[in-house]
């Protein structure tokens, strides 16, 4: 009796088996299809805004110049870009302020503080993210505003060769300056509980053996902690940034901006952003007002989206990265 042998051929590996629903778990197809479901849907709501935006906007991004002139408007892209540089330089100035400080508290709350005292402060932090926004613009409007007019002078004193800190010092301290703070303190939350959480998953063992080569806690941190979270890091930035770009009421309770496109942070002549201009104006808009507010809220959009692209392609070029090393 003899045995029938199969071969193949050389060179060709052997196809691994395709992963597909168990006909006797039917739980996962259930999920699986809820899954791609959400996944297309979200596709879809995407479409669907743009479009939307697309399609109300179009009359001020299309128009006649002439036409426009004739019904006292500007060109729409020299109308919006002051908007949109202030909507990014306030969104950047918000993440130099708020980054180094959620990392830091992230940092101790994860490996410094004792457990009695890092739960508590955990807490206090995921509860500062449940704070209105609105809540947010009052603080700073009536109370940090008139604070930090003493820093303002003495920074324009001192330090104003240099063109940040330059110009006339605003009377009320409602700046850009101070809105960068407001920003930065509404992000603090959530950049620090993703940080936290992607370092309390650093692998242990990797940590235990930096500590017993000799290496302090900070070197450990450095060596063994840092690189493994770096994507999770960037991913909080991101959604950070994200918040602060989209923010809407505490702006424009605080600032009351310009048309101008300025580096300086302590004068009155600040560039406003988009969604506070969208929030003051829109209202009392109609005709054409009401199409250029909406394609500014397209731009808005597009600006958003960009930067979660950007976001998704350091995270992934990062993994790339880690797992060929």
């Amino acid at each position: 009796m003899t045995a029938k042998l199969t071969s193949t051929p050389t060179g060709a590996a052997a196809a691994p088996p395709q992963p597909g629903p168990d006909p006797k778990r039917p739980g996962e197809a259930v999920f699986r299809g809820l899954a791609t479901g959400a996944g297309i849907l979200i596709l879809v709501i995407l479409v669907l805004v743009a479009s939307f935006l697309l399609i109300q906007g179009g009359p001020a991004l299309f128009a006649d110049p002439a036409k426009l002139a004739t019904q006292g408007y500007g060109e729409f892209v020299s109308w919006v870009l002051p908007f949109a540089f202030g909507t990014v330089w306030a969104a950047l100035l918000a993440l130099l302020i708020a980054v180094p400080v959620a990392i830091g508290i992230a940092l101790f709350i994860s490996h410094y503080a004792p457990r009695r005292l890092a739960q508590p402060l955990g807490y206090l932090i995921d509860l500062l993210a449940a704070v209105p926004s609105v809540v947010f613009g009052l603080w700073g409007s009536v109370v940090l505003a008139p604070a930090m007019l003493p820093l303002f002078t003495t920074l324009n004193t001192h330090l104003g060769f240099i063109p940040l800190f330059a110009g006339q010092v605003s009377g009320t301290g409602r700046t850009i300056l101070t809105v960068a703070v407001v920003l930065a303190t509404m992000i603090l939350p959530i950049i620090t509980s993703l940080c936290r959480e992607v370092f309390l998953q650093a692998p242990r063992l990797h940590e235990e053996a930096a500590l017993a080569l000799g290496a302090t806690r900070w070197e450990m941190i450095k060596m063994a902690v840092f690189p493994f979270a770096r994507p999770g890091i960037i991913a909080a930035v991101m959604l950070g940034l994200g918040r602060a770009l989209g923010e809407t009421m505490a702006v424009t309770m605080v600032l009351s901006g310009s048309r101008n496109i300025t580096l300086e942070l302590l004068t009155s002549q600040n560039p406003n952003t988009i969604a506070a201009t969208i929030a003051q104006n829109f209202a009392e808009a109609f005709g054409l007002k009401t199409s250029q507010l909406i394609a500014a809220g397209l731009v808005l959009f597009l600006i958003t989206l960009a930067v979660n692209s950007i976001a998704r392609w350091i995270v992934s070029r990062r993994a790339e990265y880690s797992g060929a090393n």
